[in-house]
């Protein structure tokens, strides 16, 4: 008995593209963004799958919108898929943060820890993974998440720090026996159509 999960991060927004932190501040999808949920929609239109899940910020759910047209679903949006909240740093670029902030202390910032992410990442996953035993189910979140739990899956090969997850990249997961196994990273075949 397994669940196979289709892990997508969102298409592009405008601070995607001038490398501004985003964390837990609701961007929409810019025009490439919105393309890009519509390519990756179109990958999934004959592709059987039975859920589809997402953050509750705009981007994802604009991201799953685009696949779940194609499907009789609702798409069932939870928090606990947002991207990392990063606090005071949120709307600045990584070169601000760098000429800004000496601090390292992340609670400072009001950052919230890479541990308590992933722990929410894998918890909400697992979750969801354990409603669909044998079916395939389809998740938008965001960069950072998928990282850490594919970080969480492979032991530290790979994930954050690592692995480059593009806008709606797909990730594959297979659960079973209560244990997370990688199938594929980041696959993005579907916006060389």
């Amino acid at each position: 008995m397994e669940t196979i999960m289709y892990l997508i991060r969102h298409g592009e927004t405008d601070w995607n593209s001038s490398r501004r932190i985003q964390g837990h501040s609701d961007i929409e999808l810019n025009e490439l963004g919105l393309h890009q949920a519509e390519l990756v929609a179109g990958r999934f239109k004959a592709e059987e799958f039975h859920g589809i899940y997402s953050s509750d910020l705009s981007r994802a759910r604009v991201t799953a919108a685009q696949i779940a047209k194609h499907k009789d679903f609702e798409i069932s949006t939870h928090i606990a898929l947002r991207e990392r909240c990063y606090g005071r740093l949120e709307g600045l670029t990584y070169e601000e943060i760098r000429a800004t902030f000496t601090e390292q202390d992340e609670a400072a910032h009001g950052i919230e820890t890479f541990e308590a992410m992933q722990e929410r990442a894998v918890t909400a996953l697992t979750e969801i993974a354990n409603k669909h035993t044998n079916e395939a189910i389809v998740v938008v979140s965001h960069g950072g998440l998928i990282n850490s739990f594919l970080h969480y899956v492979t032991g530290g090969l790979q994930g954050t720090g690592i692995t480059k997850i593009d806008n709606t990249g797909i990730c594959v997961f297979r659960f079973a026996d209560r244990r997370w196994e990688v199938l594929q990273v980041n696959n993005t075949n579907h916006l060389e159509a």
